[in-house]
């Protein structure tokens, strides 16, 4: 497996967990401290400190020395990444789309083409 695809693998399973994923729709809004990002949750600090290891180590987030203060910050790098894995599907089955509704175009004017009521009408 290529370094692209290991990054993937690790950032799309980090992701699969939804406190993880609250934890980045926090940091797209600012940087935090894992204190600042343990205040909301009914669960200890450590296991923040965790999760946001878990998506330090996916590669989604950096930790940062602010003198005493160490403020996790996303990596956008790695979500561009994932984007640009997302688009390439996304547009592969958009392809798929328009060539399913231009068959079922013509299936519908090849029907209405044999329709014996239009024969007669003419």
């Amino acid at each position: 497996m290529g370094d692209r695809t290991q990054l993937l693998d690790r950032a799309f399973a980090a992701l699969a967990d939804p406190t993880r994923r609250d934890l980045v729709a926090r940091l797209s809004v600012s940087d935090a401290t894992v204190g600042e990002l343990a205040e909301p949750y009914d669960v200890s600090f450590q296991a923040i400190s965790k999760h946001v290891k878990v998506l330090e180590e996916a590669g989604l987030v950096t930790r940062s020395k602010d003198a005493q203060r160490r403020p996790v910050h996303l990596n956008t790098e790695a979500f561009d990444l994932m984007s640009q894995w997302i688009e390439r599907y996304r547009r592969e089955a958009e392809e798929r789309y328009r060539r399913l509704d231009a068959l079922l175009a013509r299936t519908a004017q090849d029907d209405e083409d044999r329709r014996p009521d239009k024969e007669e009408a003419s």
